[in-house]
């Protein structure tokens, strides 16, 4: 649960991504993409508690983390999302909702976000690679609306993200 007054934010990313995170102390160049429970959310799920709307926010961080994945083909096929704790000021810059925004939970960051404000990373177990590139392979025609493509790219989501303390993202690399 994020700190008083303090919103978590799930940031989709890559294995590569989180070693430019480990070498430079941030995550940017901003604006950065993130998800989180925001007022669209709440109405889109309406009954959820704050653990089931949180959990939203990262599964479709993780499905961006798979177009990061289509867009960089040597990075190892395991979705990557890092959970960010945004202070008041930070979410002053935060921009949601808007006609361009295609998701509810979808935040735009105004500045890259500092390490020090990563509280976990949640990524695929090694035995996830096969069906995670199915389903990046499957993308195209998912968003063109076939039904057997967009079953593949659901079958991503049957693999859990396993959850890492900060200490241990470096190990994630090895």
């Amino acid at each position: 649960m994020p700190g008083v007054n303090h919103m978590r934010v799930y940031l989709p990313s890559t294995l590569p991504a989180l070693a430019d995170l480990l070498r430079t102390g941030e995550v940017g160049p901003a604006p950065v993409l993130g998800y989180a429970v925001t007022p669209a959310i709440r109405e889109w799920y309406a009954s959820g508690d704050i653990e089931e709307l949180e959990y939203v926010a990262l599964m479709h961080a993780a499905r961006r983390s798979l177009r990061l994945l289509a867009a960089d083909p040597a990075a190892p096929r395991r979705r990557v999302v890092l959970a960010a704790e945004l202070s008041p000021a930070q979410q002053g810059a935060l921009a949601t909702g808007g006609e361009d925004f295609e998701d509810p939970g979808l935040v735009r960051i105004a500045s890259p976000v500092p390490l020090r404000d990563i509280v976990s990373a949640h990524v695929d177990e090694r035995s996830a690679a096969e069906a995670i590139e199915a389903a990046i392979t499957a993308l195209p025609a998912a968003d063109g609306g076939d039904d057997d493509a967009r079953f593949a790219v659901d079958s991503a989501e049957g693999y859990e993200l396993l959850w890492y303390a900060t200490q241990e993202m470096g190990d994630l690399l090895a």
